[in-house]
């Protein structure tokens, strides 16, 4: 059945007194107890009344809904409009911090690495390559030292790097010192400047060695012992030290007089460098004579043992020896005897013949 009970109320506005485009200007009373009249629309109608009962529940989109069910979920939605949850910027510190926990408590070492670690900014222990773990920043870190490096120190040319040899004369000198670090701790915190020391060690140790050694050694033959000598010397005094430093060599780059005595210098070299060229051959030449007359005595301590054996012979067939080699370079004079056959040029004989003609 279709309810007629609003059909009245509609019927009486429809047909009153309308006195202005929004119905009547002024309000009367029920006619049967119900509620006020209210303004009506451009039309005439009534507007509608606000239920008193419970409302529909409205569709959400799905947006809506996962933040409800998100702020339900962490505590409730008990914020202030505009501001973020409580409960989220909570646990967002929490992320926070596990993050910085795992990210400094979790150290990837190298394998050409150490990691240093100190707690509270006293030493604690070494890293091995690999993943080490310690307790997260501030209380423990970690400071990664490359120990398979090989660094270079360059000690160049300058007025003070010139040096005073055994013999008295000076030296300019450029070398170089390879090194790398061999105990991390050591070499972190036992030296306020480990690159300086090793400059300033490996210069005195250099002043020590050429001082005993003369200038034509420095400059010769004698630089791979000078660069063994000063390599012990300065390892010596960093482990008194105790650097935490290992040298692996000396290298001499250069090794000249100074620089407005190099040119004359150079020519004092040249004409030792002739002089005992020369001395090499007249030596060369020495044992050549000496060995030859070596060769000549014993070629005549065996012709004397045989002499001893048979005089007779050996005179006659050394007289025949001698003649032969002193005949064979001169010119042969032939003398004519009696009953000895003279002398008869066959060769001269034979070109003097007229040849035969050819076809006879």
């Amino acid at each position: 059945m279709i309810s007629l009970s609003g059909l009245g109320p509609r019927a009486r506005a429809l047909f009153s007194d309308i006195k202005g485009p929004w119905g009547p200007s002024g309000g009367g009373e029920p006619e049967d107890g119900g509620d006020p009249p209210q303004p009506g629309g451009p039309w005439g109608e009534p507007p509608k009344r606000r239920r008193s009962g419970p409302s529909v529940p409205r569709q959400v989109t799905s947006l809506d809904d996962l933040l409800r069910r998100s702020r339900e979920r962490f505590g409730g939605g008990g914020g202030l409009p505009g501001r973020p949850n409580g409960s989220l910027v909570l646990w967002g510190l929490v992320g926070l911090v596990l993050l910085w926990i795992v990210f400094t408590s979790f150290h990837l070492i190298a394998p050409s690495e150490r990691g240093v670690v100190t707690r509270f900014g006293r030493y604690s222990h070494t890293l091995v390559p690999g993943v080490g773990m310690t307790f997260p920043s501030p209380i423990d870190r970690v400071k990664k030292i490359d120990v398979e490096n090989i660094r270079t120190e360059n000690l160049p040319s300058s007025p003070d790097a010139m040096m005073l040899t055994g013999d008295q004369n000076i030296l300019d000198i450029d070398y170089s010192v390879r090194w790398n670090i061999r105990d991390p701790q050591l070499y972190q915190y036992q030296l306020t400047d480990p690159d300086e020391t090793i400059r300033q060690v490996s210069e005195s140790a250099m002043r020590a060695v050429i001082a005993r050694v003369s200038l034509a050694d420095a400059m010769g033959d004698k630089r791979g012992d000078i660069e063994a000598r000063v390599q012990e010397a300065v390892q010596n005094v960093l482990d008194a030290y105790r650097s935490g430093v290992f040298i692996q060599g000396v290298a001499i780059k250069r090794a000249d007089p100074p620089q407005a005595v190099n040119d004359a210098f150079k020519g004092v070299s040249a004409a030792q460098q002739d002089a005992q060229r020369y001395i090499s051959q007249a030596n060369a030449y020495s044992q050549q004579l000496i060995f030859k007359a070596q060769g000549e005595a014993a070629a005549f301590d065996k012709v004397y043992a045989q002499y001893k054996l048979a005089p007779e012979v050996t005179r006659k067939r050394m007289y025949y020896e001698t003649m032969e080699q002193v005949l064979s370079k001169v010119d042969k004079t032939i003398i004519e005897t009696p009953g000895v056959t003279p002398y008869l040029p066959l060769p001269q004989v034979q070109k003097s013949q007229p040849k035969p003609e050819q076809g006879q």
